[in-house]
């Protein structure tokens, strides 16, 4: 049997007819869209023609749709440039397991003056509207930010709940929203309008596009100061050449992701069920981090798992050399021995942070690419705990 593709949450392979257009746009593309001759006009059009695309899919206003280079951009832009038109002590408040793109920029908000206030979990990892409401009470908050869903262990935060909650604040206390929803889109429902989200943030290689391309949507009036200047592009907010036939792929996939959701869900939500089944008969004692399987606040395709007695990030180099790709954590923590902050959050051990293996699949994942998973992953986790027991011996 071939590899296993099992980290989907780092990133997901684009898809075929994704790859095909953005090779077409290289092809037929070569002028900037900031110029006035025939090819800037053509990739101005392509440009635009991307915006149009995306704002309708996510059913919002085209000139709501700030193009950037990832989700990390995005998730930047919605902070600081909300918060930089703020005096100090303005306060954010924010879940305690966001990803770090929203926490390190909130911590250098900090340093800045700002106020801080981080809301914990419960132990499932879902951050509650009520927690998050009372402290966004607070006469001084003026931003609020909640993943819509998380992507080491895959809860969903109650957005609506929150916005809704929000809104019936007076209007002069009203702090504005922004949600990072990378890893919600195409596997959750997403309602921009629904919510009442000011700000949210995307990324196209979560969903099957290229790398390199992010997306902020901004409420129409939503106040925000750039953070990269030199030009007038993306409506003055993000400044820089368009990468046009990047933008026209990751906004096919952006479609799909949409359109395919609902599939998505139900597929490969049996395909994790199914997965995760196998595991817990393959090796006892393993226990599923965050809401339960078939929970409906949770990302159909993530599983986080502690195995008893494992040591995730020598079990996931032995699993790479078996040919099943998986992560220990996020990717953009991968490489530290730090234990994971999502997982201390929840009231894990510190022992208990540095020890999960997180498998998240994709629209492609197969049952029998699960059973191969698992087999594999017992086969060397039975490996590795002979040899440590050797070598205590």
């Amino acid at each position: 049997m071939g590899p296993v593709y099992l980290d989907h949450n780092a990133t997901t392979p684009m898809r075929r007819e994704v790859r095909e257009l953005l090779a077409a746009e290289l092809d037929a593309l070569g002028g900037n869209p900031s110029s006035v001759h025939a090819a800037g006009r053509r990739a101005r059009a392509v440009v635009d023609g991307a915006r149009e695309r995306v704002a309708a899919a996510l059913g919002v206003g085209e000139e709501e749709c700030v193009f950037t280079s990832g989700g990390t951009e995005a998730n930047n832009l919605a902070l600081f440039g909300a918060l930089r038109l703020q005096a100090p002590p303005a306060l954010l408040v924010a879940g305690a397991t966001e990803h770090s793109s929203v926490l390190e920029p909130a911590r250098r908000l900090e340093l800045e003056g700002f106020a801080l206030r981080l809301v914990a979990p419960d132990s499932l990892g879902r951050i509650e509207a009520p927690a998050l409401l009372a402290a966004a009470a607070e006469p001084t908050c003026r931003l609020v930010s909640v993943m819509a869903a998380n992507n080491e262990v895959g809860s969903a935060a109650p957005v609506a709940e929150l916005g809704a909650g929000l809104r019936a604040l007076p209007g002069d206390r009203r702090p504005l929203l922004h949600t990072d929803a990378t890893q919600a889109l195409g596997r959750l429902p997403v309602d921009l309008a629904s919510w009442g989200v000011d700000l949210a943030s995307f990324s196209a290689h979560k969903i099957g596009g290229p790398l390199g391309v992010g997306l902020l949507v901004r409420r129409r009036g939503t106040p925000l100061a750039p953070m990269i200047m030199g030009g007038a592009q993306e409506g003055g907010l993000r400044a820089g050449t368009e990468n046009a036939p990047a933008l026209a792929a990751a906004a096919l996939a952006v479609e799909l992701a949409v359109r395919e959701q609902p599939a998505f869900r139900t597929r490969v939500g049996a395909v994790a069920a199914k997965l995760w089944a196998l595991l817990a008969e393959a090796i006892p004692g393993t226990r599923l981090l965050g809401p339960p399987i078939d929970a409906p606040d949770r990302l159909p395709n993530t599983l986080a798992v502690l195995l008893p007695d494992a040591r995730p990030r020598m079990l996931v180099a032995r699993l790479d050399l078996e040919g099943v790709a998986a992560s220990a954590g996020s990717a953009c923590a991968s490489g530290s021995i730090e234990p994971s902050h999502v997982l201390l959050a929840m009231g894990c051990s510190p022992e208990q942070a540095r020890g999960a293996l997180r498998l998240s699949l994709g629209r492609e994942t197969s049952p029998q690419d699960a059973r191969h998973a698992v087999e594999t992953l017992r086969r060397t986790w039975r490996g590795l705990a002979a040899a440590r027991d050797d070598r205590e011996n």
